[in-house]
């Protein structure tokens, strides 16, 4: 039984035939696409549940694939990069990607983390309750968001960071648990995703600068949504 049908958008023909091979083995369907100009009508056509990006691609790059897929695809994006630099990892994370991992690839946390990645997209909640703090406003079925006049595109990670603040308004939760709500796995001290995710929240929510009024830092202890 086939457990979701991935995209695997990578021009090394070696990476992306061994990525496919260990995806299948763990029973995944796989479609390889070699060259970056094809991606975004790949994404189109394929509907994958999950897409593997490689970040340098011939004709149109990772970088430009993923602002481009985000007007239309909101399933997972793991983004691969040769660079462990963190500002690269950083604007990757602010164009929309879900998660990272840096090359060479290791067969059994690639999995790991797309397990987390489909298994999040998967358990939401088929409510129709609509979560309302002040001005906000979370469809949890459609996983609309409405603040006022503005309506955000979030990605899949935005939105289940702030649906989880959105459910304690007015309480503090923790890095920790807002890392789980992203991967299902336990966070590194050094991982920045968090942080990065929180402030694509701010900009789109339009609480850009601070002190902030919707999304409050308490320092040493996680992030607050502001109650009312």
């Amino acid at each position: 039984m086939v457990k979701a049908r991935i995209l695997i958008i990578e021009d090394d023909l070696e990476i992306s035939r061994l990525t496919a091979m260990y995806l299948e083995a763990e029973d995944y369907e796989t479609k390889i696409i070699n060259d970056g100009l094809l991606g975004i009508d790949a994404i189109s056509v394929y509907k994958p549940d999950l897409i593997i990006l490689d970040l340098m691609l011939p004709g149109l790059d990772g970088i430009e694939i993923c602002k481009q897929s985000r007007h239309f695809y909101f399933g997972p994006i793991l983004v691969l990069t040769a660079c462990a630099d963190d500002m690269s990892e950083v604007s990757l994370l602010k164009l929309g990607a879900d998660d990272y991992l840096t090359k060479p690839i290791r067969p059994h946390v690639m999995v790991a983390r797309i397990d987390a990645l489909l298994r999040r997209a998967s358990n939401q909640p088929p409510k129709t309750e609509v979560i309302a703090i002040g001005q906000l406003r979370l469809d949890t079925a459609t996983r609309e968001v409405n603040l006022g006049e503005i309506k955000p595109v979030l990605t899949e990670a935005e939105y289940d960071i702030l649906l989880l603040l959105a459910s304690n308004p007015g309480i503090i939760v923790s890095r920790d648990d807002c890392c789980r709500s992203l991967r299902g796995i336990e966070h590194d001290a050094n991982d920045r995703s968090v942080d990065m995710r929180i402030s694509g929240l701010r900009k789109k929510l339009g609480d850009i600068t601070a002190p902030y009024h919707l999304i409050l830092t308490v320092r040493n202890k996680g992030y607050m949504l502001v109650n009312g």
